[in-house]
């Protein structure tokens, strides 16, 4: 059954279409070592697409030595200015992040996570987020993600680098897909679609203009009630269709207060 699924790609890669729907972002990396150590723990666990967002630093000889012959995966890394540009097409964003009292937000546990990837990675692109070494993603950062995910350390001695985390989601999502491929749980053939990042940004973008114009908003300070309906409708999750008739009625408000 596994050959019929995986084949050899062009680049070299064993291509499974699941997997390869599966991105591991980090964000404004500083030191290369730890591009290096995370290229190997995903190449470990079968994933392959790796993307840096405003990288701090360059693939050097201390990456390539730390990648332990995932050279394959730094040799194909994407390189984008902005989380945004890296998420667009993405239908599944998780952010990992410490829990927080002050951005309340889904949260998901690892294996949890790793289930929601291979649901949504069997039709669609996905995105696995990590932030900078020392200080993570910030607010506006994990509130362009659907989820966060929160590994549970030993509160006691919580330290985990960046590699680390890669290495312990990127095992949740094999072990999901293992457990997909022995038919322990099933993927629904109706899958539903979810709108893409993207197009969940056109619609705050849309939700703010009609708010401020009818008032419901201020217009000077609009990022308090903003970041509230954004969780709100992150939380709730809209079909694309659903989406779809958000975007009508906001369009209806436009031509009546007209």
């Amino acid at each position: 059954m596994l050959d019929m699924l995986l084949s050899r790609g062009s680049n070299g890669f064993w291509e499974n279409p699941m997997l390869d729907n599966v991105k591991v972002v980090l964000v404004g990396t500083s030191h290369s070592g730890n591009i290096g150590s995370a290229a190997r723990a995903m190449k470990v666990m079968g994933l392959s697409r790796l993307v840096l967002v405003d990288p701090q630093c360059e693939i050097d000889q201390q990456a390539i030595a730390m990648s332990s012959g995932a050279t394959d995966i730094l040799e194909n890394v994407s390189i984008v200015g902005c989380l945004a540009e890296a998420i667009s097409e993405c239908s599944l964003v998780v952010g990992s992040s410490a829990r927080s009292r002050t951005l309340e937000w889904p949260m998901l546990e690892p294996r949890e996570c790793g289930k929601k990837f291979i649901e949504h990675a069997s039709v669609s692109s996905t995105a696995l987020v990590f932030g900078r070494e020392r200080t993570g993603l910030t607010n506006d950062e994990l509130q362009t993600c659907h989820y966060h995910v929160c590994i549970p350390a030993n509160p006691e001695y919580s330290s985990l680098n960046l590699a680390m985390a890669v290495q312990t989601l990127s095992y949740e999502i094999r072990m999901a897909y293992l457990e997909h491929e022995k038919g322990l749980y099933r993927v629904s053939d109706e899958m539903i679609e979810f709108p893409r990042h993207k197009e969940l940004e056109l619609f705050f973008s849309h939700l703010e203009k009609v708010a401020k114009d009818i008032d419901f908003i201020d217009e000077q300070q609009p990022g308090k009630v903003m970041n509230k309906l954004r969780r709100l409708f992150t939380r709730s999750r809209p079909e694309t269709q659903e989406l779809n008739i958000l975007r009508g009625i906001l369009t209806a408000v436009e031509k009546k207060i007209r």
